[in-house]
């Protein structure tokens, strides 16, 4: 009975701040009628040059790369890479950069917070905005996945949630990264760190390749890493239970990054 007479109130709440929420998605879809569209567009490219340049052109010197058990070939293998590397950069762009100056120089956030939106349902309502950037470059890099037989429409279909996932996870952690800037110079230090990720979260090279098993630790932990093998997994056709974990650690991340970012904004803003 207690359940029963709260629910009406805790829906009624949830629905309240989930609209909130979508409201501060809908003014960033506004903003994509001015030239900020081909910025957004831009960002598909970088990683399609990579899987053409160095997946298929030094693919065509390497004879296959063994995953499961499998033989494949090198730009199938780098592919998904691309894919989950496109997915990162469309969120943590968004969840970086222009979170960053919305927060602290053009003080959008702080008329926001004149109305009833609060902290947590603006950190929700951004991370839904860079999600919805790395599902539009996602989507895109797949239907070339497609085209060029490097996976199948079915898998393509079943990677595609597991993209909007990366994007969660990076648009999550890339907020609260950004709460904690102070100036446009410390995304140095952070486009190196995600420079290191690119390169080195088995996106051209298996982790065999490394010896040592600190270093193959180390890379295991990045969340790139975790992003590349579980769409890599899928679009291989060859998903195991072991693509779980990758879903929890990703999940995790998710809502780490967004606690975080609501709870830095709320004593940022509200002062």
């Amino acid at each position: 009975m207690v359940v029963s007479a709260l629910s009406p109130t805790v829906y009624v709440r949830i629905d309240a701040a989930l609209h909130r929420s979508t409201a501060v998605t809908a003014r960033n879809v506004t903003a994509l009628r001015s030239a900020y569209w081909l910025l957004l567009v831009s960002g598909f490219f970088e990683p399609l040059l990579y899987l053409l340049s160095i997946g298929v052109g030094v693919g065509s010197l390497i004879h296959g790369i063994p995953v499961d058990g499998h033989l494949v070939r090198y730009a199938v293998y780098v592919a998904p890479a691309m894919l989950a590397s496109s997915a990162m950069t469309g969120a943590l762009t968004e969840a970086t950069f222009n979170f960053f100056g919305k927060m602290k120089f053009q003080k959008t956030y702080d008329i926001v917070l004149a109305t009833p939106v609060r902290p947590m349902e603006i950190a929700f309502g951004e991370l839904w905005w860079a999600m919805f950037r790395g599902a539009l470059y996602s989507g895109a890099f797949l239907v070339i996945m497609v085209i060029m037989h490097m996976t199948t429409a079915l898998w393509a279909l079943v990677a595609f949630p597991a993209t909007l996932l990366v994007g969660f996870a990076f648009g999550g952690i890339g907020m609260a990264l950004s709460t904690f800037m102070r100036s446009w110079q410390d995304f140095d230090v952070m486009a190196t760190v995600q420079i290191a990720l690119f390169l080195f979260s088995a996106t051209f090279t298996p982790l065999s390749v490394y010896s040592q098993a600190w270093v193959r630790g180390l890379i295991e932990l990045s969340p790139l890493y975790q992003s590349v093998a579980l769409i890599r997994g899928i679009t291989l056709g060859h998903p195991t239970v072991g693509l779980l974990v990758h879903v929890g650690y990703l999940a995790a991340l998710t809502l780490v990054g967004l606690a975080v970012a609501a709870r830095r904004m709320h004593r940022q803003l509200l002062k």
